[in-house]
């Protein structure tokens, strides 16, 4: 009996995810019914390990250092690469499953499970990488730092949208907060004794918008006060600000930083204040391998989803997947689930992640991720051109990527 063609696995995996779809549409609402936070996504987290266990994957929990992190591994039938599919399950505090994570979460599942399913036939290990904190904390750029992701030939997963696209890329982002100290003084009585730790944070905001017209046009700064004093009659002696910086690679976001970071210094001096900053997280801009991005689209375009290329200038968040594509081959393409004009991390988003249309775009997605890694599995030649076309798409000697943000 010869083997089964490419063709033909794809054709199993399909139907696969079909066999087992009442359980990841279950698993998809069950998430979206139970939003948990960044790093508190405990129960989402075992939903998603306990069942890759169950269909034989060898699953080590609290990867990296994080509780709610895992690995699921199986593998093949010989020799090959090491293909990941990339499950993240965090919710919005508030809005609960508004960015539609329940989708990526379910969608990688039912990848995993159904490349289970052609096991024998498939070399190579098969992963399924369970990372907390997207929106909040940088679950994925804490694991790559910490060695997460060494020995992964290839990464994907799938994020819900409004249109399908493959080629999409993300701002780089960095997270900073500023801390000011000054002098208590009676605000009439003795001003003149005091030194006005908010005044050194308002003249941070004004330094940095004088900034912003010597700055790179995709540079984005936005910040918040999170600390402004205890009361109008007295001078505040502490005071604080969380800022978002972000540019369109990860080099140039670290540039706009350190502008950002002598704003604030300058704000200090100003007015006789100190100042200390601490810098939370970096999220890299994410670059999409042009060989799988094709092939995750022509294999959408199979299942009758028409894909569209971004619009020149469109406009784009950030994301920790971002730092996986910078360390390994990667795919973050999108599936519509909703109709445009409906944004993310909105209640509308959220009702649609839960949607028919929802589910449907989760097992298109499945079956997309699926179908692709079957013919990485296959063609030595499609991997070989990944690992050429990462190559060349990724700065592998960048500065910033010697950085250590969590270690």
């Amino acid at each position: 009996m010869s083997n089964p063609t490419t063709e033909e696995l794809k054709a199993r995996v399909q139907a696969y995810v079909d066999e087992i779809s009442d359980q990841l549409l279950a698993i998809s609402h069950t998430l979206h019914a139970n939003p948990e936070i960044a790093f508190q996504e405990y129960k989402s987290m075992a939903l998603l390990a306990d069942t890759a266990e169950a269909h034989g994957f060898q699953v080590e929990r609290g990867v990296a250092g994080l509780e709610t992190a895992f690995i699921a591994t199986s593998p093949g039938a010989g020799p090959g690469p090491t293909i990941a599919f990339i499950a993240e399950y965090d919710a919005l505090p508030g809005l609960g499953h508004a960015c539609g994570h329940n989708i990526i979460a379910a969608s990688a599942t039912g990848a995993a499970l159904a490349m289970q399913a052609v096991r024998d036939q498939i070399p190579g290990v098969i992963k399924l990488i369970g990372t907390p904190a997207e929106e909040r904390g940088g679950g994925k750029a804490i694991m790559v730092e910490r060695g997460a992701f060494k020995g992964v030939d290839a990464a994907m997963m799938v994020h819900p949208g409004t249109r399908a696209m493959t080629t999409r890329g993300t701002l780089a982002s960095n997270k900073v907060e500023f801390e000011f100290f000054g002098k208590a003084a009676h605000a009439a009585a003795a001003p003149d004794f005091g030194i006005n730790a908010l005044d050194a944070c308002i003249q941070t905001f004004n330094n940095i918008n004088a900034l912003r017209q010597h700055l790179a046009p995709d540079v984005r700064i936005a910040g918040i006060i999170t600390h402004g004093g205890e009361a109008a009659n007295i001078v505040p002696d502490y005071a604080a600000a969380a800022f978002s910086v972000r540019a369109a690679t990860s080099e140039y976001s670290f540039d706009a930083l350190e502008k950002v970071i002598r704003c604030a210094e300058a704000g200090a001096l100003a007015t006789g204040a100190t100042m200390a900053y601490k810098h939370l997280s970096h999220y890299a801009n994410r670059v999409a391998n042009p060989t799988m991005a094709r092939l995750f689209g022509e294999n959408l375009e199979q299942l009758g989803v028409a894909v569209h290329e971004p619009r020149p200038g469109e406009r784009m968040g950030s994301s920790d997947m971002g730092n996986v594509s910078q360390f390994v081959p990667s795919i973050h393409p999108y599936i519509p689930i909703a109709d445009p004009g409906i944004g993310g991390h909105t209640p509308e988003f959220r009702e649609a992640a839960a949607s028919e249309r929802g589910d449907q775009g989760l097992l298109q997605a499945a079956k997309a991720m699926a179908m692709t890694a079957v013919e990485l599995f296959t063609r030595p030649e499609l991997m070989e051109q990944v690992r050429r076309d990462f190559e060349a798409t990724v700065d592998l000697d960048a500065a910033w990527r010697k950085r250590k943000f969590f270690t």
